[in-house]
This record gives C-alpha cells, structure tokens and sequence, in this order.
C-alpha cells in the first residue's frame, strides 16, 4: 500500500467528488487521506501550496505532470486527476477513444461547468442560504448551462451519447448542487430528462461507493485503502 498514490479528498466538495468517481471507474487503487479545510494538513500544503483538493501525490511516478523538490510527482486539479486515471486505464470507454471529437467536446463542455456555470451556481447557493432578493437573478443565470444539458438529455441517456462518459461523472457533482438549492422549485421545473440522468446516477452503487466517509486522516494518521 504504501507504494500506491496518495489522494487528500473533501467528502462532499464536487471536484474532490468528480476525482473519487474517476479513481472507481478507471479501477486505480490510491491511499485516501480525508481532510477538513478548516484542518489543512501540513502535508498538503507542503506539496500543494493553494490549498484546494482534491490533491494525487505520485511519488517516482512516470506519470506527472510536475514534478517538486520533493521528487514527488503532484496533480491538484480535478480534471487533471480524471484524465490521469482514465488514462491509465478505462474499462467503459468513458473517453469515448473511437471518436476523435468526443474528447474535445467534452472538455470544452467541463471548462463552460467549471468557470461559468460554477461561479454562478455559487452566487445562487449563498442567496438562497442567507434569503437574498438576488436568488432568483442567480438561478437563472444558471439554466442556460442547464437547459443545455436537459436537451442534451432528450436525445440520449447520458451527455454524450447512449453510454457513459466523461463529461456524465464531471458534472454529476455539480447539477447534484444545483438541484439541492431549491428542491421544489427543480422537481417542478422543467428538467424531466436531466432529473431522470442525476437519480441514476445518485442511487447507483458507484456513487456510494465515491461518498462512503472514511475518518478524517488528521484523527490518527490512518489512510484508507480507496478504489482498485
């Protein structure tokens, strides 16, 4: 085990979320180590200095994408992580590897998620938890991103096509977000396909399996064994 990668993860933040799920679907085996951000690890931030999860420590690995002084290979963006394990290897085609296109288009799609779509969830998410007048503005800056993805939907099961892909487990943290913020106003709302897609997803094994809580890593210093 202690040659395997080490992942620092946060339960429920949705990029440490959409790195857990990548990690189970690309069958990769990792020491997870849960922390709290009120409780960074020393650790942590010694190799990673912004802070954020989730973050994969590769030690001697061939598969870095930078390498510190530590000789110490680190990947601390989310995607990235996703990319590294399916890489590896993926068992269900998520890449989609006999279509040149697919791959592009689902990155493009993730960076519209990641740097629109997210910010504006989050100015929607803090309205509606302290009763701002703004809630609604924000909400609605979110639907075109979502609107998209409902269409999407309507043509097919998942994001991309008929099977899984990519694109269906880097979002899924995020529309499960979007679709907590005011529950009765999204079962009500126009969004049959996209609310069909998400309760699969959240009521499947794989998804339990992202969310089981370990202990905290800092309680004792024990990692648990994760994916494989």
């Amino acid at each position: 085990m202690m040659t395997l990668p080490i992942l620092y993860s946060l339960q429920n933040c949705p990029y440490a979320m959409r790195a857990r799920l990548a990690i189970l679907l690309a069958q990769q085996s990792v020491r997870l180590r849960p922390i709290v951000m009120k409780n960074k690890p020393a650790e942590m931030l010694a190799v990673s200095p912004k802070g954020t999860v989730p973050v994969l420590v590769l030690k001697n690995s061939k598969d870095s994408l930078e390498l510190n002084h530590n000789n110490q290979s680190i990947i601390d963006e989310s995607l990235d992580i996703m990319l590294w394990a399916l890489n590896r290897n993926d068992p269900h085609d998520l890449l989609y590897s006999n279509n040149e296109l697919a791959l592009p288009e689902m990155l493009k799609i993730i960076e519209e998620n990641d740097k629109q779509f997210k910010p504006s969830l989050e100015l929607y998410k803090h309205a509606k938890r302290f009763h701002e007048d703004t809630q609604e503005q924000y909400r609605l800056a979110c639907e075109p991103f979502v609107q998209v993805l409902e269409r999407r939907l309507s043509r097919h099961k998942f994001l991309m096509g008929d099977t899984p892909s990519l694109l269906d487990y880097a979002l899924l943290p995020f529309v499960r977000q979007f679709s907590k913020v005011n529950r009765q106003l999204y079962l009500q709302g126009p969004y049959t396909h996209l609310q069909r897609w998400l309760n699969s997803h959240l009521q499947g094994r794989l998804y339990a399996q992202a969310m089981f809580k370990h202990p905290l890593w800092l309680d004792n210093h024990e990692e648990s064994l994760f994916g494989g």
